[in-house]
């Protein structure tokens, strides 16, 4: 069993980024590899599973692009108030997310990739735990 994965070690925690981490998170995203992007409007939620695309800010926002082949769209940073860090158990498995927030509400959350086992993605869960600890180091 992968040891992200054990659930009898595992702790549930949140670490929260300010505002001024937003673009330069969205920009290493793309690098990840494949991850789960949720987006939850009036009762529904919309899934994209793939890797981040990447993305340029221009006419006030960060604008992804995937060359037509995926998730694209247009995020208005300034409206970003906070990102977490969410790490809880799901169904008794371990999760790891980065959910992007306004004041108000959660725009979208970025969700670990899983291999075929559904494991966590090593890779990824040591880039999230960089962001955790590089966060504490801060507060």
């Amino acid at each position: 069993m992968n040891t992200a994965d054990n659930t009898s070690e595992f702790n549930e925690k949140s670490v929260t980024l300010t505002h001024t981490d937003c673009e330069s998170l969205l920009s290493e995203l793309p690098s990840w590899g494949k991850v789960t992007v949720i987006i939850i409007h009036a009762g529904s939620v919309f899934e994209f599973k793939g890797e981040f695309p990447k993305g340029s800010k221009a006419h006030g926002f960060y604008n992804l692009d995937s060359d037509g082949l995926g998730f694209e769209g247009h995020i208005n940073t300034d409206k970003i108030s906070s990102i977490e860090l969410q790490s809880k158990l799901h169904r008794g498995r371990p999760s790891y997310a980065l959910v992007f927030s306004t004041e108000k509400e959660t725009l979208f959350k970025v969700f670990l990739g899983r291999d075929s086992e559904g494991n966590i993605l090593p890779n990824q869960l040591n880039r999230f735990q960089q962001l955790e600890e590089n966060a504490q180091n801060i507060q």
